[in-house]
């Protein structure tokens, strides 16, 4: 290890707690052991059907992993060989897709098996288990773990007594060979602490042995200690490679190295052995490495080599702008030269608007162009987003024209960011992923680009398709996942500078509230600022114009706080939201707070997710079969209208209440109600998906949506059931069918989404900002039949030209009447239509609504009469070409032969 010569005391003392990589996480883990041990989990089915079932297994402090069923005598068995000193093991019986046969995780207890084989019967849909032991088991006492006190002393952890003496029963060995031993006294609960002659090296491996296996010894992190944290907390804006005509900086953060080097390639392809030089990097300031080449080295690839512990291992810059082919070369790059014509002059379209005047479209990539029916040439990629004039075989919008003409603000991409699941040189047709494993953070990913091969062109397109969204004044809202990695291992953060990245306890377990088996470790100060560096980038070198955040209840307040702060200050007009979900972390650190609903006061400038208004309307996410207030079920007026008013319970301000009926996780909104309502005919359920989009649509807060919800989507399985986790399905599954808008049915109900953005977007009564403003504006009606719902809305305030709004919403099978407000009052949305013309007029001071449905109607001033009157052909003419075409399909057709093309179970006409 070099270290620098004004190194304080405690960065020497550091270095002697990390040892090698910073520890060998878990349960102490063998280098070798004599005999095996094998764990046998035998599951069984009353149903007897096994088809896509297998067992989740993994080792406690381990990755997991899937082990299929094979036939044993009858029976149905998983097999695993257990590492050596693994002392508890964890199983969920699922599916592919994560559908559990048990909805909690398992855990098996083996302390006591040396070796042999152990059985473990499980029966389906049943907590717990039976456990019974091989004829070849071998039990008896083992060594569990052996953790260094950075002070000589190991504290070492058994199974059980040792019966023989306990001063004779270890060895401990390092790289110069055993190291000496000069007492050991046992402690309560199978502990003993072992006593060295000499204190251990940090950055060399030690192992101890008991009984003929050797374990691993493991050293304490110290990233989050505050002496480590102000010692080599960096805060420069110089990390990755800094580019000019003349040189190239070169700045990596890796402080518990010995050395590192930056490897230069002519190509991004790692399979090349084109190396053009190696360049020994010199320590610096905080634990950061640097060296500078001159010269131009634009489109020049590069990656660092890092040595710890001895052993050297090559890795992508995680600051990298770019990377060649499957991301892991980062290239160096000229950014200016990929900027598209005009982007110096290049503004968010949305610039002066608050959160709550959006409406957000969520769109997958190759959702959008990869059906044949898209007509859109550049399929799967950025630039199918770019294209206009695209039509279906009938003549109807699809694509940038469709958005377009639907009226949304901003588009919200599902991860474009490096991701690993997909191989970049596939296209449409092969396989596909929603994209929420991360590899590199700060790279558009090459799949969505026409050429992955060469690192400039995945910046230009995405560049070129922000330009043209802009252009076409729709603002681009970016998905996020900072929360976890694809994997902890390979990570080139935790490559760099092992496990810093990751939240991982003292017994060396990876916290996984996230599910992906690590959660990122936002509370350290080198994370953090990785976080906001990377944010901060992608609006300003993109233009991004908004932050979507997956899983942000993983994140801590001050993490976020952080972002938006210090993306406003060159971006005033950036929104964020995200899923603020509680779960379960082992955070590192104390005294921080997460990023979760029930702490939304702590982030005053960033929007939750609403499951409860997603649930109450159409029914619970985790089961298809339950209604929710759109499809019947009763007793939802008090939830719903606490939605309604931006109120939830957590919800301190409508600007931070994301409100919708569907994204792009479990069912499509249209699957859950034929789910929830198989009886229903396909005119009740079109009422039902109406309902529901005009209560999110004219709640306070935010309207959400996903990408096809206005055209009756549904993602259809092969053999005709629904897919509520298409995360990797196949196109033909996710992408949206453009064709049917060419059907009257589908072409009405995106009319009716497009009339109630509209609307919306001429109201600003809908659109307020603070609970007090909703509170002298927005009043409920009382005395109304069961499950109808009535809001008042005073008008008066800026963006709002009507004197007053009413609006109903009626959830029953049978038509409801309600008493107006004196005054004349126009009717702009029904049941049947929606939009910014006037539908009907009521004077006689009660208005009756039809069954399933909604009905808003506003008493107006004198301009707006006016300005409704001058909108009214526009909207005219735009909704009746999607429906005229839609009618001359059905005439050519027949509505008979349309239902005969699509799935079997699918209710769609």
């Amino acid at each position: 290890m070099r270290m620098k010569k004004k190194a304080g005391a405690f960065f020497l003392a550091a270095l002697l707690m990390m040892a090698s990589v910073l520890a060998v996480f878990a349960d102490a883990v063998p280098v070798s052991a004599e005999e095996p041990l094998t764990l046998k989990l035998h599951y069984h089915r009353e149903d007897g059907n096994y088809d896509g079932w297998d067992v989740w297994l993994w080792e406690i402090g381990g990755e997991g992993g899937g082990f299929p069923f094979a036939e044993e005598d009858g029976e149905m068995v998983a097999t695993k060989v257990i590492t050596p000193g693994v002392t508890s093991v964890g199983f969920i019986v699922r599916t592919e897709d994560w559908t559990k046969d048990f909805d909690g995780d398992q855990f098996i207890d083996i302390s006591e098996m040396i070796s042999g084989t152990v059985h473990v019967y499980v029966e389906s849909g049943v907590e717990g288990f039976d456990k019974e032991y091989g004829d070849d088991a071998v039990i008896g006492t083992r060594l569990k773990t052996a953790v260094y006190n950075n002070d000589g002393t190991l504290t070492v952890t058994m199974t059980g007594e040792i019966e023989s003496d306990p001063g004779s029963a270890f060895s401990v060995m390092g790289k110069e060979g055993e190291i000496g031993i000069t007492g050991v006294t046992a402690g309560s609960d199978y502990t003993y602490t072992v006593t060295l002659d000499a204190l251990l090296d940090a950055f060399q491996k030690y192992t101890i042995i008991y009984d003929g296996s050797e374990y691993a010894v493991k050293i304490p992190s110290v990233y989050s200690t505050p002496e480590f944290e102000a010692e080599f907390t960096y805060t420069g804006d110089d990390l990755g490679a800094v580019w000019s005509k003349e040189s190239t900086s070169f700045r990596v953060w890796a402080p518990t190295a010995e050395s590192v080097s930056v490897k230069l390639y002519e190509s991004g392809n790692s399979a090349g052995r084109d190396v053009i030089d190696e360049i020994e990097m010199k320590p610096d300031v905080n634990g950061t490495w640097t060296v500078k080449k001159e010269g131009d080295l634009n489109g020049v690839y590069y990656t660092y080599c890092v040595v710890l512990d001895g052993a050297k291992s090559e890795v992508c810059d995680p600051y990298a702008r770019t990377t060649g082919l499957g991301g892991t070369r980062a290239m160096v790059i000229d950014l200016d030269g990929t900027d598209p014509e005009g982007w110096d002059s290049d503004v968010n379209p949305h610039a002066g608007e608050s959160i709550n005047d959006a409406v957000i479209y969520e769109l997958h990539v190759r959702d959008l162009s990869a059906g044949k029916d898209s007509g859109i040439v550049n399929a799967g990629k950025f630039l199918g987003l770019t294209e206009t004039g695209t039509k279906t075989p009938g003549g109807v919008s699809t694509g940038l024209d469709h958005m377009k003409e639907l009226g949304v603000t901003h588009l919200h991409l599902l991860p474009i960011y490096d991701f690993g699941s997909v191989e970049e040189t596939l296209t449409v047709g092969n396989p596909f992923n929603w994209g929420y494993d991360p590899v590199n953070y700060n790279v558009p990913e090459g799949s969505y680009s026409t050429d992955p091969y060469h690192g400039e062109a995945r910046v230009k397109e995405l560049k070129q398709t922000v330009k043209v969204l802009h252009d076409n004044g729709i603002s681009v809202v970016m998905d996020v996942v900072y929360n976890h990695v694809q994997d902890s291992s390979s990570f080139c953060f935790n490559k760099l500078v092992p496990g810093y990245f990751s939240r991982i306890d003292d017994e060396g377990i990876y916290s996984n509230g996230s599910g992906c088996g690590n959660d990122t470790a936002s509370e350290r100060a080198m994370v953090k600022k990785y976080i906001v560096d990377s944010v901060c980038y992608w609006a300003d070198e993109y233009h991004i114009d908004g932050f979507r955040f997956d899983l942000v209840g993983l994140l801590d307040t001050e993490t976020v706080n952080e972002i938006i702060e210090q993306v406003h200050k060159d971006h005033p007009d950036v929104i964020f939201y995200g899923e603020g979900w509680t779960m379960s972390t082992s955070m590192t650190k104390e005294g921080y707070t997460m990023a979760t609903q029930q702490n939304a006061k702590e982030t005053p400038g960033f929007a939750y997710f609403n499951d409860t208004i997603r649930d109450g309307l159409k029914g619970s996410v985790f089961d298809d079969t339950d209604p929710g207030y759109a499809s019947g079920k009763t007793g939802m007026e008090e939830i719903i209208a606490r939605c309604f008013l931006g109120a939830d319970t957590w919800c301190p301000a409508p600007s931070q209440t994301v409100n919708y009926a569907s994204c792009h996780d479990n069912l499509t909104l249209y699957d859950h109600l034929q789910t929830a309502r198989p009886e229903a005919g396909q005119e009740e359920l079109v009422k039902m998906n109406k309902l529901a989009a005009a209560v999110y649509m004219t709640a306070q807060g935010v309207p959400f949506m996903q990408a096809g919800e206005e055209m009756l989507r549904t993602k259809v399985n092969e053999d005709g059931s629904f897919n509520s986790n298409s995360y990797n399905a196949t196109d033909e599954v996710n992408s949206l069918k453009w064709t049917d808008l060419e059907n009257e049915v589908y072409a009405d109900v995106y009319a009716y989404y497009q009339g109630l953005i509209a609307f919306r977007k001429a109201h600003g009564a809908l659109r307020l900002g603070t609970a007090g403003e909703v509170a002298s504006a927005v009043s409920r009606v009382e005395g109304l039949d069961a499950n109808v719902l009535a809001f008042d809305i005073q008008g008066g305030m800026d963006g709002e030209t009507a004197d007053e709004i009413f609006i109903v919403f009626n959830a029953n099978v049978a038509e409801t009447t309600v008493a107006l407000p004196e005054g004349s009052w126009n009717v702009y949305v029904n049941g049947e239509r929606a939009g910014v013309t006037v539908l009907d007029t009521v004077t006689d001071g009660s208005v009756t609504v039809s069954p399933v449905s909604a009905m808003v109607l506003v008493r107006e001033s004198a301009q707006a009469s006016v300005s409704a009157t001058a909108v009214s052909g526009e909207e005219s003419s735009n909704t009746g070409l999607v429906i005229g075409i839609a009618a001359a399909a059905v005439l050519i057709a027949g509505i008979g032969c349309f239902a005969a093309l699509h799935g079997k179970k699918n209710k769609k006409a």
